[in-house]
């Protein structure tokens, strides 16, 4: 394993790692890596909220527990005012990232967002709109007949600030096909993000894995971010998570922690050109959160004023900014709050 950054490695030596490789040793690596990268011991977080203005998705992902057909009883559109008071409650609490999120809901059109985007950034100036995932962007344009240049500039025009890395899940087609087969494919994901980047969006990247996907599934989705980026992507952050089976249709067992670590450690070392690693605390709660700060990870992501999807899967890791705090200083970290493009905004004392 290589810590000096001057020779990248490659998916042969990955998969070896993966598969063969030791946790700690490992693990040694990516904190070498971050340490580098990271020189000044500071682990961020962003105060946001994500808001999931629809549950109604047509996309029936096996893995997934939100969603539902526009027919059931519990089907939702949030309103407008129900979205404004989300947001308001959010900016009260000092935070700066709105994450709207939602199904493939083929009745929500281009004008439907254009209008709503206007409105959030007139009435919460301050709040950076880090909505739509790749998936949603593409509906949304076929729903309003529109090239996907034409739907991101709109987009972008109307308001939305940047591109989070949802629906990534694993980025190869015959995974994809196999949890999620009326998906876009993962070439279509690469191409909504390379897109936005052209336009000046920062964007981010996610790997949801545990599904049932092969070791050599995990190595090419991890290179195949790294691809993009390397063609001008504008990832600021990489963030794997692991699949949440209570409620689904596809069932199954979530993947081990030592599991997780070592794929967060993996993506350390991979991902020599994306600046910031997440552990995700809403699947692996404050524990693992605490000890990922050492297999690689500089970043907890947001404190989630509010989350739905990981919940319904049953899955309801709970962390207050207090405790984010609490968790960075106790793992010998300084801690600060970010924005959604890390920015410091003010750091915290112990």
């Amino acid at each position: 394993m290589t810590t000096s950054g001057d020779a990248r490695i490659e998916r042969a030596a990955a998969l070896d790692l993966l598969l063969h490789g030791d946790l700690l040793s490992l693990g040694t690596c990516a904190d070498k890596i971050r340490r580098r990268l990271h020189p000044d011991g500071l682990v961020t977080f962003v105060v946001d909220r994500n808001v999931n203005y629809t549950n109604i998705c047509e996309s029936h992902c096996s893995f997934c527990a939100f969603y539902r057909s526009k027919e059931a009883a519990d089907a939702y559109i949030l309103t407008r005012d129900q979205i404004y008071g989300k947001i308001s409650e959010l900016v009260d609490q000092g935070g700066t990232q709105l994450l709207m999120q939602g199904g493939l809901n083929p009745d929500l059109k281009i004008d439907f967002f254009e209008e709503l985007f206007r409105e959030i950034k007139q009435r919460f100036p301050t709040i950076q709109n880090h909505s739509l995932s790749p998936a949603e962007v593409i509906c949304i344009a076929t729903n309003s007949a529109l090239t996907l240049d034409e739907a991101l500039l709109r987009l972008k025009n109307a308001g939305l600030d940047s591109i989070p890395g949802g629906g990534a899940e694993i980025l190869v087609d015959e995974v994809r096909r196999s949890i999620s087969p009326r998906k876009i494919g993962w070439q279509q994901w690469g191409e909504v993000m390379l897109k936005a980047a052209g336009l000046g969006m920062p964007t981010t990247a996610t790997m949801m894995f545990g599904s049932g996907e092969k070791p050599e599934d995990i190595v090419e989705h991890l290179f195949r971010v790294r691809e993009m980026q390397d063609l001008g992507g504008s990832f600021t952050a990489f963030i794997p998570w692991t699949y949440q089976p209570g409620n689904t249709e596809l069932g199954g067992a979530t993947a081990t922690g030592v599991e997780y670590l070592k794929v967060l450690a993996l993506s350390r070392i991979v991902l020599d050109n994306i600046p910031n690693i997440q552990a995700s605390w809403v699947t692996q709660g404050a524990k693992m959160a605490s000890a990922a700060l050492f297999f690689g990870a500089n970043d907890l992501g947001g404190t989630m004023l509010e989350e739905n999807v990981v919940a319904a899967a049953g899955c309801s890791f709970c962390m207050s900014q207090q405790e984010m705090i609490t968790l960075i200083h106790g793992a010998g970290f300084r801690a600060a709050q970010r924005t959604t493009t890390y920015s410091i905004i003010r750091e915290f004392t112990v």
